[in-house]
């Protein structure tokens, strides 16, 4: 075996500048390792801050709609003061005064024929009687605008010296195309149309024939009969659609 002689060899000891530098380098990296932690602590606690370099989004506030408020048209004074008016005194109106017609009729009636009814006194002695000429049917001259749809009966009562006679009643009744008709009351000086003592009834609002189922009577204000019952006929003719009745006193 050979023999190996065995000498010692010193290491070269490490520079003293390479430790130095990788203990700065250590406390760089920790320094940011720290800031970058305190800038992330901060990001967190407020996602607003400038150092956030992806902030969020701000959110919208909510709509809140105005509260309507009532704003008057006009102020009114702070006090209002009433002021009294004198109450209204009453006055007597005088009633109107009844101007006499110069006329008792408005036209001469026909001699001829009358259209049913009675033209002579009963024995029993009615203080009216049926004017001569009359029932008459004639055209309707007092509505001329309803024209054919209006039927009726008008005509006045009389005294013995042919002055109009008022507040009698006038009776109408009887049956109309077979049905007992409504009976109807009216008062002389009603429709001085007819004259001062005029009456009228509307019998209907369309034209109907009828052969003496209509009748008339004139009545004292006790409701007694003053004169017989006249049975009158109906016309479907717009020539026909009036019916005229007048009465007379005989006693």
């Amino acid at each position: 075996m050979d023999a190996f002689d065995y000498t010692d060899v010193e290491q070269a000891p490490a520079p003293r500048g390479g430790g130095l530098i990788w203990n700065i380098l250590t406390i760089l990296v920790l320094l940011t390792i720290g800031c970058v932690g305190l800038a992330s602590l901060l990001i967190f606690v407020n996602p607003q801050t400038s150092l956030n370099p992806f902030p969020p989004p701000t959110e919208i506030p909510p709509f809140i709609s105005p509260t309507a408020t009532n704003t008057p048209l006009f102020n009114l004074p702070p006090t209002y003061t009433p002021t009294p008016t004198r109450e209204p005194t009453s006055t007597d109106t005088p009633r109107p005064t009844w101007t006499p017609y110069l006329s008792p009729t408005l036209y001469n009636l026909p001699t001829d024929t009358p259209v049913g009814g009675v033209s002579t006194p009963q024995p029993g002695g009615w203080n009216f009687v049926l004017q001569q000429g009359t029932p008459k049917a004639i055209s309707n001259i007092y509505h001329p605008e309803l024209g054919c749809d209006w039927m009726g009966v008008g005509g006045q009562a009389l005294s013995v010296k042919g002055e109009p006679v008022l507040y009698l009643f006038v009776q109408l009744g009887g049956t109309l195309e077979g049905k007992l008709f409504e009976t109807q009351l009216q008062m002389t000086g009603t429709a001085p149309q007819y004259g001062a003592g005029g009456f009228e009834f509307k019998i209907a609002d369309r034209l109907i024939a009828s052969t003496q189922t209509l009748w008339i009577q004139l009545l004292d204000q006790a409701g007694l009969p003053l004169s017989d019952k006249i049975y009158f006929d109906t016309f479907a003719d717009c020539d026909k659609n009036l019916i005229v009745i007048y009465f007379t006193q005989v006693k």
